[in-house]
């Protein structure tokens, strides 16, 4: 009896990690959605919960931005491999926060604060666009400054009420907006910018999701 033939998903190492990055996606889908059931369903305790999100969150961002090219939808990923998931989709894609930082964004938008849900979401995308465009190797300076520009413009717009004037995040933007500017268009940061740049974006992203949980 002939031994069964091995059928291969992939014919190369690339290919091979692709399809290990895709496998990494369809978990962290799946893990979000039963996340957001068992917060729903008061399993889970708020704190606990926020920082698994958080965690799943900053893996979501990282996964998707190495695969920008092979999934540019994720909603259109999840229908291709039938993945049920809306919790997570809405979770990972459309707000970008833990349930517990939106509902509490919300209420203090509702009574009138300054904090906006939707300029804290706006916030919150523009740090992880700036982080990702760092990882994928684009550092030209007219291709980071834009980037800086948009997430500084942000900050400055959520007001005093929820980060204060000081907040290491808008000092640490508006210092590297001054370095470029001195900089010409078609200039490159170097490798040791660049991680340090990643470095003070990573640090003001996670000083500015603590302030959310407190918030």
């Amino acid at each position: 009896m002939a031994a069964p033939m091995e059928i291969r998903l992939w014919n190369d190492k690339r290919e091979r990690e692709m399809y290990d990055s895709f496998a990494d996606l369809y978990a962290i889908l799946k893990t979000m959605e039963k996340l957001e059931k068992a917060y729903v369903r008061d399993l889970v305790g708020s704190a606990e919960y926020e920082a698994e999100c958080l965690k799943l969150i900053a893996q979501f961002r990282t996964l998707t931005a190495s695969l920008a090219g092979a999934v540019p939808s994720v909603d259109r990923f999840a229908e291709a491999y039938r993945i049920d998931c809306p919790a997570a989709l809405h979770r990972l894609v459309t707000a970008g926060v833990p349930a517990t930082v939106e509902h509490r964004l919300q209420s203090a938008s509702a009574s009138g604060s300054a904090a906006s849900a939707a300029v804290v979401a706006e916030c919150t995308q523009h740090f992880i666009t700036a982080m990702d465009t760092l990882k994928l190797n684009m550092v030209a300076v007219d291709q980071v400054h834009p980037l800086l520009s948009d997430l500084s413009s942000s900050l400055s717009r959520l007001g005093g009420n929820l980060l204060p004037p000081d907040f290491e995040g808008k000092v640490k933007v508006k210092e590297w907006i001054a370095r470029l500017a001195k900089m010409r268009a078609a200039d490159e940061l170097t490798e040791q910018q660049t991680r340090q740049l990643l470095f003070d974006l990573e640090s003001s992203y996670n000083a500015f999701m603590a302030v959310l949980s407190t918030t």
